[in-house]
């Protein structure tokens, strides 16, 4: 999913700040930095020539680039990497707008089914870029309670409701002679032993019956099928995801062409990407960075993703961040992003102990 790109090997602290200034420049101006301009603006206490030196070094290994060859310079997307993971620290939220982000989210009347569009509107906010959130959804899909009911000789109705809520009906085919009875007997049964069971136990359990068991053709097909449709629903990829800020992305210069925005947009609503992501970074458990060409997507080489996960470890998990054009203020939107994560975490936590 990510590419992997070339090791910078160890930066020396006249190199790490010079590539911290640079990138911070051309995050403030959108233009080209060349080594004059550096020089002037800041107090680095270097030369022009040794500042170019130093530039010179930082391109050959991939960290800049020359749009033209008279231009001054931009970040390369390792480049961004290198500032944004190695050597820039988070931006800690102040305290006030702490209070504030609390505050918005206690008064949601909604409860938690407006947090996760207040997610999507703080982080807008706070990074000026757009902020997006997906709902929890179970780490593992457990099955909840089974109901069976008989439509015709050979046919019935598999009824499976799931830890998240959902009901799911599905057709399965009976064995010549089987009845009501023995389909409610056999949903007792498995309802007094598949609570919270996973597709892969589910999985086992139709592997390992007894020769001897009463209904054995039914229980294996109603395990069969529950194991699958959890298998599917811990396959699928996210089904809404809240966002806002658009305008924020809308008006960099990088996207004037109000397409780019689009396609970019169209990318993620197809929800496959941004799923395996979801998947990707709730395994991790920390904020993640997908700097331009490190997304799959072409229509998203242009912009950065910052993701953390929320939720309860090992029961339920969602993910907040910013999207934004590769040149984003990355302190801010990670410490952004890790705050408002941390405090969905705090809420859902609570919620689920109530």
């Amino acid at each position: 999913m990510v590419r992997r790109q070339r090791r910078t090997g160890l930066l020396d602290d006249r190199a790490r700040v010079i590539l911290a200034t640079l990138v911070e420049e051309h995050i403030r101006t959108a233009t080209p930095v060349s080594s004059i301009a550096l020089s002037d603006r800041y107090e680095l206490g270097l030369s022009p020539a040794t500042v170019r030196g130093v530039l010179v070094e930082l391109e050959e290994l991939g960290l800049l680039m020359q749009p033209h060859t008279s231009a001054g310079r931009i970040p390369t997307d390792l480049g961004y990497r290198t500032y944004a993971v190695e050597i820039a620290t988070p931006d800690e939220v102040a305290p006030v707008d702490q209070l504030m982000i609390r505050h918005q989210f206690g008064q949601a009347d909604g409860g938690a089914d407006q947090w996760f569009r207040i997610a999507a509107t703080t982080l807008a906010s706070s990074s000026r870029a757009a902020g997006i959130a997906t709902p929890m959804r179970p780490t593992s899909a457990r099955l909840r309670h089974i109901d069976l009911v008989r439509t015709a000789d050979r046919l019935a109705t598999l009824i499976a409701v799931v830890s998240d809520g959902s009901v799911r009906p599905t057709l399965m085919p009976l064995p010549e002679g089987a009845d009501q009875d023995a389909l409610s007997a056999v949903a007792t049964r498995l309802n007094a032993t598949v609570l919270d069971k996973s597709a892969a136990q589910l999985a086992a359990a139709a592997t390992s019956l007894p020769e001897s068991l009463t209904n054995r053709a039914i229980v294996r097909t109603v395990l069969e099928r529950t194991s699958r449709l959890l298998a599917e629903i811990d396959d699928a990829a996210v089904e809404q995801v809240y966002s806002d800020g658009l305008l924020n992305v809308m008006e960099a210069p990088e996207f004037a062409e109000s397409s780019r925005v689009r396609n970019v947009f169209t990318a993620l609503e197809g929800r496959g990407y941004l799923g395996e992501l979801v998947h990707d970074v709730a395994q991790g458990g920390e904020v993640r960075l997908f700097i331009g060409s490190e997304n799959a997507p072409v229509e998203m080489h242009g912009v950065s993703l910052i993701l953390a996960p929320y939720g309860v470890p090992g029961q339920a998990l969602g993910v907040v961040g910013v999207l934004g054009p590769t040149r984003m203020p990355y302190p801010r939107a990670v410490g952004s992003v890790q705050f408002v994560a941390n405090l969905l975490s705090e809420l859902v936590t609570r919620l689920h102990r109530a």
